[in-house]
């Protein structure tokens, strides 16, 4: 695929983003981490609303009518996104013990995380069965053998790959979406891109990229989904810096 105006936008985002007012960047984060807790937990059945969401993580109160199974999902969806924000800061490459406690911090209070699954599991509604225990431990380990580091000419690909084969294997019992999107997002910082948020309207078109991928080894239209995702992202950020040159 060819990213050369995705890589155009990217360079005069680096190159405009010391421009941009501290309390811009700070009310703009806010707002993106907000919404991609709520889209990533989302996707997978927590009912809490946007706005349930703000009153969670940013008031500290809890919802009535809601399990609490649901309140620390999106708490630990959080805090899982911030120690990413830690790693890539320390400039640390992904690796299995980044992954593990990743999936450690989702399931505080929830499960035990960080352990791979000893049970197979299935997935409703899709083409792909994921591997049984002894051929996952076998794939994940290639998995992390093969892991890609940071590559911006190629950030997109190593992005949604990681993302993809990751939750092909399906290592955990519970939470391989929200890690795989998390993981996803640290392949794009790493790479030296702007996260993003898979918006939990498109949950069809995304489930329906993963399993081209699961079932015909085809990334490209899930590559073609976070470019775009991307490109959003870096127009709302070239907007601002526009704006604030006038």
């Amino acid at each position: 695929m060819d990213y050369t105006e995705l890589l155009r936008k990217k360079a005069l985002y680096d190159r405009g983003k010391h421009t941009l007012p501290e309390v811009t960047v700070k009310t703009y984060t806010q707002a993106f981490e907000l919404e991609y807790t709520h889209n990533s937990t989302a996707i997978e059945g927590n009912t809490l609303t946007l706005l349930e969401t703000k009153v969670v993580l940013e008031d500290g109160l809890s919802v009535g009518g809601k399990m609490l199974r649901e309140i620390y999902e999106v708490i630990n969806h959080n805090k899982a996104y911030q120690h990413v924000k830690a790693c890539i800061a320390r400039g640390l490459p992904l690796n299995e013990t980044i992954i593990k406690d990743i999936h450690a911090i989702l399931m505080e209070n929830i499960m035990i995380g960080g352990i791979y699954r000893n049970e197979e599991v299935y997935i409703s509604g899709a083409a792909h069965t994921p591997p049984t225990p002894n051929e996952m431990y076998r794939q994940v380990k290639n998995f992390y053998a093969i892991l890609p580091e940071e590559d911006e000419a190629n950030a997109i690909e190593i992005a949604a790959w990681t993302h993809a084969e990751f939750v092909r294997i399906n290592p955990f019992v519970d939470g391989n979406g929200r890690v795989s999107r998390l993981i996803m997002n640290y392949q794009l910082m790493a790479g030296g891109f702007v996260p993003v948020s898979i918006p939990k309207e498109s949950r069809l078109d995304y489930f329906t990229a993963l399993e081209a991928y699961a079932v015909h080894q085809d990334l490209k239209p899930f590559a073609r989904m976070i470019a775009s995702l991307e490109e959003q992202q870096l127009d709302r950020y070239l907007g601002i810096i526009e704006r604030q040159a006038k």
